[in-house]
Protein backbone atom coordinates (compact mmCIF):
# COMPACT_ATOMS: atom_id res chain seq x y z
CA UNK A 1 0.00 0.00 0.00
CA UNK A 2 2.49 2.30 0.55
CA UNK A 3 4.50 1.90 -2.44
CA UNK A 4 1.28 2.39 -4.59
CA UNK A 5 1.11 5.89 -2.43
CA UNK A 6 4.68 7.02 -3.05
CA UNK A 7 3.93 5.54 -6.87
CA UNK A 8 0.54 8.13 -6.92
CA UNK A 9 2.62 10.99 -5.54
CA UNK A 10 4.83 10.90 -7.97
CA UNK A 11 2.84 10.74 -10.68
CA UNK A 12 0.46 13.45 -9.71
CA UNK A 13 3.60 15.58 -9.04
CA UNK A 14 4.55 14.39 -12.79
CA UNK A 15 1.24 15.60 -13.82
CA UNK A 16 1.28 19.13 -12.28
CA UNK A 17 4.43 19.26 -14.05
CA UNK A 18 3.40 18.66 -17.77
CA UNK A 19 0.25 21.16 -16.51
CA UNK A 20 2.87 23.98 -15.84
CA UNK A 21 4.67 23.29 -19.22
CA UNK A 22 1.37 23.54 -21.01
CA UNK A 23 0.21 26.31 -19.22
CA UNK A 24 3.44 28.31 -20.11
CA UNK A 25 3.15 26.81 -24.06
CA UNK A 26 -0.68 28.46 -24.05
CA UNK A 27 -1.60 31.47 -26.22
CA UNK A 28 -1.31 34.59 -24.91
CA UNK A 29 -4.78 35.49 -25.11
CA UNK A 30 -7.22 36.69 -22.20
CA UNK A 31 -9.56 33.23 -22.52
CA UNK A 32 -6.28 30.69 -22.57
CA UNK A 33 -4.93 33.24 -19.59
CA UNK A 34 -8.01 32.62 -17.83
CA UNK A 35 -8.67 29.24 -18.49
CA UNK A 36 -4.92 28.31 -18.25
CA UNK A 37 -4.62 29.40 -14.39
CA UNK A 38 -7.70 27.86 -13.77
CA UNK A 39 -6.24 24.88 -15.35
CA UNK A 40 -3.01 25.37 -13.76
CA UNK A 41 -4.61 25.39 -10.23
CA UNK A 42 -6.07 22.42 -10.20
CA UNK A 43 -4.29 20.46 -12.18
CA UNK A 44 -1.17 21.32 -9.75
CA UNK A 45 -3.81 20.72 -6.55
CA UNK A 46 -4.21 17.09 -7.20
CA UNK A 47 -1.00 15.99 -5.98
CA UNK A 48 -0.61 19.06 -3.39
CA UNK A 49 -3.59 17.66 -1.62
CA UNK A 50 -3.19 14.24 -2.13
CA UNK A 51 -0.01 13.81 0.22
CA UNK A 52 -2.08 15.28 3.32
CA UNK A 53 -5.01 12.72 2.68
CA UNK A 54 -2.08 10.13 2.63
CA UNK A 55 -1.59 11.14 6.32
CA UNK A 56 -4.84 11.09 7.58
CA UNK A 57 -5.11 11.11 11.06
CA UNK A 58 -8.10 8.34 10.75
CA UNK A 59 -10.43 7.03 7.79
CA UNK A 60 -13.08 9.79 8.01
CA UNK A 61 -9.94 12.63 7.42
CA UNK A 62 -8.58 10.09 4.76
CA UNK A 63 -11.65 10.02 2.61
CA UNK A 64 -12.63 13.80 3.15
CA UNK A 65 -8.96 14.70 1.88
CA UNK A 66 -9.33 11.95 -1.27
CA UNK A 67 -12.58 13.72 -2.10
CA UNK A 68 -11.25 17.11 -2.74
CA UNK A 69 -8.23 15.51 -4.42
CA UNK A 70 -10.98 13.53 -6.75
CA UNK A 71 -13.12 17.26 -7.12
CA UNK A 72 -9.59 18.69 -8.24
CA UNK A 73 -8.76 16.23 -10.63
CA UNK A 74 -12.27 16.22 -12.28
CA UNK A 75 -12.02 19.88 -12.21
CA UNK A 76 -8.69 19.60 -14.28
CA UNK A 77 -10.76 17.39 -16.96
CA UNK A 78 -12.62 20.18 -17.12
CA UNK A 79 -10.74 22.83 -18.10
CA UNK A 80 -8.17 20.78 -20.55
CA UNK A 81 -11.45 20.12 -22.39
CA UNK A 82 -12.68 23.48 -22.75
CA UNK A 83 -9.33 24.29 -23.85
CA UNK A 84 -9.57 21.55 -26.47
CA UNK A 85 -12.89 21.88 -27.58
CA UNK A 86 -13.12 25.63 -27.56
CA UNK A 87 -10.08 25.39 -30.41
CA UNK A 88 -7.28 27.59 -27.53
CA UNK A 89 -5.20 25.07 -27.90
CA UNK A 90 -4.60 21.91 -30.51
CA UNK A 91 -6.50 19.04 -29.85
CA UNK A 92 -3.89 16.54 -30.66
CA UNK A 93 -1.34 18.07 -28.39
CA UNK A 94 -4.08 17.97 -25.65
CA UNK A 95 -5.29 14.42 -26.18
CA UNK A 96 -2.42 12.56 -24.12
CA UNK A 97 -2.90 15.24 -21.44
CA UNK A 98 -6.35 14.64 -21.04
CA UNK A 99 -6.38 10.72 -21.18
CA UNK A 100 -3.86 11.38 -18.37
CA UNK A 101 -6.03 13.48 -16.13
CA UNK A 102 -9.01 10.81 -16.72
CA UNK A 103 -6.82 8.62 -15.34
CA UNK A 104 -6.21 10.19 -11.52
CA UNK A 105 -10.41 10.48 -11.51
CA UNK A 106 -10.70 6.97 -11.97
CA UNK A 107 -8.34 6.40 -9.75
CA UNK A 108 -9.54 8.58 -6.92
CA UNK A 109 -13.00 7.63 -7.50
CA UNK A 110 -12.61 3.70 -6.80
CA UNK A 111 -10.37 4.95 -3.67
CA UNK A 112 -12.58 7.40 -1.99
CA UNK A 113 -15.54 4.27 -3.10
CA UNK A 114 -13.12 1.88 -1.42
CA UNK A 115 -12.30 3.73 1.91
CA UNK A 116 -15.73 4.56 2.57
CA UNK A 117 -16.91 1.31 1.75
CA UNK A 118 -20.31 2.01 -0.23
CA UNK A 119 -21.35 3.91 -3.91
CA UNK A 120 -20.76 7.40 -4.87
CA UNK A 121 -23.50 9.49 -5.55
CA UNK A 122 -23.27 9.37 -8.54
CA UNK A 123 -23.06 5.70 -9.06
CA UNK A 124 -26.55 5.41 -7.59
Amino acid sequence: MKRDSEALKLRTKDFALRVLRLHRSLPRTQEARILGTQLLRSGTSIGANYRPACRGRSRAEFVAKLGIVLEEADETVFWLELLQEGNIFQAEKLSDLVREANEPVAIFASSVRTARGQPLQSDL
